[in-house]
């Protein structure tokens, strides 16, 4: 399982170009695509979302919020600020959940890249 972020799933709808939407692509193909809930919210919470993407999206399945989740995404965003990055909660909380299921996540948004450094968080 691949978890895919915000920016490259808007990127695919869009149809983009980018290595991000092609894996985009090949995921939903195998069966392989996931999201962190914080990533269901954001799509679904677009105005002028339509019907059938809406309905394409709530079929792809969820990483699970796991015990203790909230704390440790608190405590992780509170690292990154430490070490004088200035992340969003939105992508904490998406970071927190893909490191606590050990999974990769796609994205195009660079925000991530301090996760990636400070706490192991896999990019593609």
């Amino acid at each position: 399982m691949i978890a895919v972020d915000t920016s490259s799933f808007v990127a695919f709808l869009a149809a983009h170009p980018g290595d991000d939407v092609d894996l985009v692509t090949t995921l939903l193909h195998g069966d392989e695509i996931v999201f962190p809930p914080v990533v269901l919210s954001e799509i679904v919470s677009a105005p002028n979302l339509e019907a059938r993407v809406e309905g394409m999206i709530v079929k792809i399945p969820l990483l699970e919020i796991t015990s203790g989740y909230w704390d440790r995404a608190g405590r992780l965003r509170a690292r990154m600020i430490s070490v004088g990055w200035n992340v969003s909660l939105a992508d904490t909380l998406i970071a927190q959940c893909c490191l606590d299921h050990g999974v990769t996540l796609v994205t195009r948004d660079k925000g991530f890249k301090p996760f990636e450094r400070h706490a192991g968080l896999r990019l593609r």
